[in-house]
């Protein structure tokens, strides 16, 4: 994926990033496309009055992506489903590593693109599903500049409100594109080797500055 692809793909996670301030009653007994339109705008506000945040200071950046943002998603759901069928073949050991080299290559790559936020509105569609249903697609797309940006989120119910494990910018789906991306990888050097692999480049991002 490229640059543009990642901050197409980090809007994608904005309106999430408040979700942990919502109580947990009020998440578990609100829809997923109200929770989605909600905590958006909050989301676009609170960026827009940091300072820090649009110059890019990436440990502030960093920060509130690994605090609103990933308690708010089923990040085991997302890490199995990336990996794929060899996430059945994992150790427990290695089940902890990949969750861990994982979250820091997502918490960067979305602060990477932080910053690039600006004056986009988001436009969430009707939901289309049948009361009772635990799993839904929430449909969005990011209004501002240039052309509207396709955004679907692939929503769970769970005890404490509704979690995020999959997103789709443009047509495609976060986890496909790890799940191909990890499969060759773990075809050429074993889980191990996809292990050393995420944790080598997540070292590069850090002492590069880069996402």
């Amino acid at each position: 994926m490229n640059r543009r692809t990642l901050g197409r793909l980090f809007t994608a996670t904005l309106s999430l990033a408040l979700l942990a301030s919502a109580p947990l009653v009020r998440a578990a007994e609100e829809a997923p496309d109200a929770l989605i339109k909600r905590v958006s705008s909050e989301v676009l506000d609170a960026i827009k009055a940091d300072k820090a945040i649009q110059a890019g200071e990436m440990n502030r950046v960093m920060a509130l992506v690994d605090t609103k943002v990933m308690p708010n998603v089923n990040f085991t759901r997302m890490t199995a489903s990336a990996v794929g069928r060899n996430w059945r073949q994992a150790t427990p050991e290695q089940k902890a590593r990949l969750q861990q080299e994982f979250k820091t290559l997502l918490i960067r790559t979305y602060s990477g693109a932080l910053s690039q936020v600006n004056d986009q509105q988001l436009n969430v569609k009707p939901l289309r599903a049948a009361a009772g249903d635990n799993e839904v697609t929430v449909r969005t797309e990011v209004l501002g500049r240039g052309q509207p940006v396709q955004l679907d989120y692939r929503m769970e119910k769970t005890p404490s409100g509704w979690k995020i494990y999959d997103l789709n910018v443009l047509g495609i789906w976060l986890v496909g594109t790890y799940r191909t991306q990890f499969a060759q990888e773990v075809s050429a050097k074993g889980l191990d080797g996809l292990i050393e692999s995420m944790a080598q480049r997540n070292q590069t991002n850090a002492g590069s500055g880069k996402s």
